[in-house]
């Protein structure tokens, strides 16, 4: 007996749709990070990218708990000398909703090419509608 490694072609990805209106930011992207690399799947492999493709709308909807809307800070560099960048919580929210959600999935994934792979199956929007209608997302209700 040995332990079986799933194909290519035995792997198959659908498109779930999360509403995230009212929900916590870290809780949400705690299972929405699951989802996208595959761990609530039984052929779960960690070195395979067997997750499914996640489609998040009301964005700008999220809940942030305590102070964090003020305190938390995001900061971003361009690389040059003087090209550091900072925002709150509160002006990304504001500004880029689906930008706060993003960063807080993409830090809970592997840093390594099949992290950065893992996150170009997250589509986040603000609002209540998204362009994956031919993809036919199923409903998708977060386990808390």
């Amino acid at each position: 007996m040995g332990t079986h490694y799933p194909n290519p072609a035995d792997i198959r990805r659908d498109w779930l749709l999360i509403d995230l209106a009212g929900l916590t930011v870290g809780r949400a992207a705690s299972q929405i990070a699951n989802i996208l690399r595959g761990k609530h799947k039984a052929t779960f492999t960690p070195h395979l990218d067997v997750g499914d493709f996640v489609v998040c709308i009301n964005a700008d909807k999220v809940k942030l708990t305590g102070d964090k809307l003020d305190k938390k800070f995001y900061y971003f560099n361009s690389g040059f000398p003087g090209g550091m960048k900072s925002a709150s919580a509160r002006t990304l929210l504001a500004k880029k909703p689906e930008e706060l959600i993003t960063i807080a999935v993409r830090r809970m994934l592997p840093r390594s090419p099949l992290g950065r792979a893992t996150v170009s199956k997250l589509k986040v929007f603000a609002g209540p509608e998204h362009n994956h209608q031919a993809q036919q997302p199923k409903p998708y209700k977060l386990p808390f």
